[in-house]
């Protein structure tokens, strides 16, 4: 019974890493190419994180890269959800979309 209380823990870190990852996205998403928010780089920057969930469970970022040569015209974002809960080790979620100039 408790391994299986700490799979049921476990596994809604996992939705809420997904979900948070999802967001950032869609908060990107359609933004205009010269919006600070898609400046080359880790957003925020250095090795800060935003910390989400009631209790801080989840340490986000992203990382935006302009593409090169004949994809000049897109911008890679990365968005990584970190995690750790249920006696597990930490653990990383990683969701990626293309921003079109």
């Amino acid at each position: 019974f408790p391994s299986g209380a700490r799979a049921q823990v476990q596994d809604q870190l996992l939705i809420g890493a997904n979900y948070y990852a999802q967001e950032q996205l869609e908060t990107l998403t359609g933004r205009d190419w010269s919006d600070p928010l898609l400046f080359d780089g880790r957003h925020p920057a250095g090795t800060a994180c935003d910390t989400l969930g009631q209790h801080g469970q989840w340490l986000r970022f992203y990382q935006v890269t302009t593409m090169t040569g004949s994809l000049d015209n897109l911008k890679k974002v990365d968005v990584t959800v970190n995690y750790r809960g249920a006696s597990q080790a930490s653990r990383a979620v990683t969701a990626t979309t293309y921003v079109r100039r």
